[in-house]
């Protein structure tokens, strides 16, 4: 019987260097967070502040006194129906993220699962479109919606410039980048499952709908995070195609509450305030999809 002879090998205690090597990077992380946490936290102080302490000098930092009824001021402001603006913003986040995410992953499947002429030659064509600036072709793109608009309010009665058509129609004819993002994906899961799913009679929608599609959450959740957010933010385009304040969204609200109130600035904080809350939530919720939407540059395909 062999004998049982200790272990020769010992624990190393980590040197100071290799410490600090592991270290210093998350210290740099830390005071960058801090660094850009700075505006968010002033705008929360100050939306608990008054006319009087906003610009005080010197700065407070936190003030003595916390004027929380801002926020119930801000949301029934007689000129800025906050709610209204509210509902704007979630109607055309939600739906040109719908429509984004519909486009996006039936035009990615078809580039990459299908074989029809000119494949290869029409996926070159739109990733050639991300290199196009969106100032290039806002102008034709409001010339067209200017000639439907006639066309529309003519034949059917419906009006196109003045609401928000323009706004979302563009988002169900695909975005470059989530078209290219949702093909990689779709290159990536394994062949044999659409050649099985033929086998058993299955066509093309239903190998797109029940197979495929729940194998690609994690992109599809990514593609309508991101989408959500820069909808959400979206000035210049309700800018251009609206004209009755009743239909403005939070983003171009708050920029005609500011031309009106400018000395509102304790309410205008707070509305602020309100108007982040919902992507702090959204945030806080699909976190982890941020960090697969890093991952997905090193996709392979």
């Amino acid at each position: 019987m062999a004998s049982l002879t200790p272990s020769t090998t010992r624990y190393r205690p980590r040197s100071l260097r290799g410490t600090w090597r592991t270290l210093w990077p998350h210290l740099l992380l830390g005071a960058l967070a801090l660094l850009f946490l700075v505006p968010f936290y002033w705008m929360i102080i100050s939306s608990l502040k008054t006319k009087e302490t906003m610009f005080s000098n010197p700065l407070v930092w936190w003030p003595s006194v916390q004027h929380w009824e801002n926020y119930p001021n801000a949301i029934n402001y007689p000129s800025f129906p906050f709610l209204r603006f509210l509902w704007n913003s979630t109607y055309y986040a939600i739906t040109a993220t719908l429509g984004t995410v519909i486009s996006c992953s039936m035009v990615g499947y078809a580039f990459a699962r299908l074989r029809f002429p000119l494949r290869n030659a029409l996926f070159y064509v739109t990733i050639a479109t991300l290199m196009i600036p969106w100032v290039v072709t806002f102008i034709p793109t409001f010339i067209l919606f200017k000639a439907l608009d006639t066309l529309t309010t003519q034949a059917f009665g419906i009006k196109m410039l003045g609401t928000y058509w323009p706004l979302i129609i563009p988002a169900f004819g695909g975005n470059a980048f989530y078209i290219f993002m949702m093909r990689q994906f779709f290159m990536g899961l394994p062949s044999e499952l659409t050649d099985a799913a033929r086998v058993d009679g299955a066509g093309e929608y239903r190998i797109f709908w029940q197979i495929m599609l729940p194998l690609v959450k994690p992109a599809i959740m990514v593609m309508a995070v991101f989408t959500f957010l820069s909808t959400w933010h979206d000035f210049f385009g309700p800018l251009i195609y609206l004209s009755d304040n009743s239909l403005y969204p939070l983003s171009l609200g708050l920029y005609a509450f500011r031309a009106q109130r400018t000395t509102e600035w304790a309410l205008m904080m707070a509305a602020s305030t309100l108007a982040t809350l919902p992507l702090i939530v959204i945030f806080f919720f699909t976190q982890r999809y941020f960090l697969e939407g890093i991952k997905l540059t090193g996709m392979k395909g």
